[in-house]
């Protein structure tokens, strides 16, 4: 039988057969060739730092503290390209051999809808794992406003920040400023055509995106750290009246973010960016489709770099030893990649 990546328990990693479903009208097999991780959701389940709050009501949209936001085992992975290796009943679109990719954990093989999309050769497999977290990045940068000529500051060069920063970059944004501790992502980060780099542990990050805007600050900071020492620099660093973009899904956040330090004095605008969370802020014309179908033609055209995002690239058979290296040993990961 083929075999899936679960998290069994809290900060626990186990592979699980499971039964191969039989074909239904409309669907394909497909075998398992790359997939990729969703380091910040992933690890919110892995970690186990979003059961806290509670379950999510959506009607109150409101979390109770009584019902289980978590419930183990839960499986692990985003997104996986893999071969159509069989056809169900009434499927035209698709055919043997098409190499197709959607949203589903790390496991083997896939049973897909036929209306996966499917993978151009000259386009990289990395590009197909990236469109989530692509959508996330551009729901982020339109969220900012992000205009032609601003300065924009990105916080924490993981999957979804190095995108944001090259989508920063494509609106015309001038410089733009990567912010992150990890060297690894530092020098993805230059090399994914960041203006100016700071290690915000070794500087005073908001002082120094200052003094590279004539003093002025950015006109947005895109935080995606999920870090509350990030998201006081970003507060520090912005510009008077700038905005501030809350992107990432933290845990509760500790003492030490103060609000009635340069929050108070410069004004910012702070605003909650998910791009999955409908209505879109520019509903009807938006929604989370249309920041896929942008997201993907950017891909496709190259103007989005993602071969230098997905590392490190591991065998799917090393994944218990690799994968909780996401928790333990974040200078080695931007976002972990598998091979099948």
């Amino acid at each position: 039988m083929p075999r899936e990546l679960i998290a069994p328990a809290r900060q626990q990693v186990a592979f699980r057969e499971y039964e191969a479903p039989p074909l239904q009208p409309g669907q394909v097999r497909v075998k398992s060739l790359f997939g990729a991780a969703k380091h910040g959701t992933e690890m919110a389940m892995y970690k186990g730092y979003a059961s806290p709050r509670g379950g999510y009501d959506s009607e109150y949209r409101v979390f109770i503290p009584q019902r289980e936001m978590i419930s183990y085992p839960v499986l692990l992975g985003n997104m996986c390209v893999g071969e159509v290796v069989e056809l169900g009943p009434r499927v035209s679109r698709l055919k043997a051999g098409d190499r197709v990719f959607s949203f589903g954990p790390l496991r083997q093989e896939h049973v897909w809808a036929e209306t996966a999309r499917v993978l151009p050769q000259e386009v990289p497999w990395q590009s197909a794992v990236c469109l989530d977290p692509a959508d996330f990045a551009l729901g982020a940068v339109r969220d900012g406003h992000v205009r032609l000529g601003d300065a924009v500051a990105v916080f924490g060069m993981g999957a979804i920040g190095l995108i944001a920063m090259q989508l920063a970059k494509l609106a015309g944004a001038y410089p733009v400023i990567a912010v992150d501790p990890l060297h690894l992502r530092r020098q993805t980060a230059q090399s994914c055509g960041a203006d100016l780099v700071l290690d915000p542990s070794s500087c005073d990050a908001g002082l120094e995106i200052k003094k590279a805007t004539a003093k002025r600050g950015a006109d947005v900071c895109i935080e995606y750290s999920g870090h509350h020492l990030a998201l006081q620099a970003a507060l520090r660093g912005v510009a008077y009246h700038g905005t501030v973009v809350a992107g990432a899904w933290p845990g509760a956040y500790p003492a030490g973010l103060d609000l009635g330090a340069e929050a108070h004095f410069n004004r910012p605008r702070i605003v909650f960016s998910r791009a999955c969370s409908e209505p879109n802020p520019d509903h009807p014309n938006w929604n989370e489709g249309r920041l896929f179908e942008v997201a993907w033609r950017l891909l496709c055209e190259g103007r989005l770099h993602c071969e230098a995002v997905v590392q490190p690239v591991v065998p799917f058979a090393d994944l218990l030893a690799e994968y909780p290296k996401i928790a333990t040993h974040p200078g080695e990961n931007i976002k972990l990649g598998v091979r099948f």
